[in-house]
């Protein structure tokens, strides 16, 4: 793929975009922001686990 190329398919995704809707935009803001808070619980979940399971005298509090 030369120059050329690269530039025109360039120009045909920006021909098809879009602004979306304001529901549209709420919609995805939801969605990103629940997967944002899952992968973060999971990790948390994960963490304390460790935590507690394998190093609990690193955290024992003395």
């Amino acid at each position: 793929m030369d120059f050329r190329e690269l530039i025109d398919s360039w120009r045909k995704i920006i021909l098809l975009a879009r602004k979306p809707s304001y529901s549209e935009y709420i919609t995805t803001l939801k969605i990103s922001l629940l997967g944002l808070t899952l992968v973060g619980g999971i990790a948390f979940i994960i963490r304390i686990l460790f935590i507690t399971f394998l190093f609990p005298e690193t955290y024992s509090g003395g």
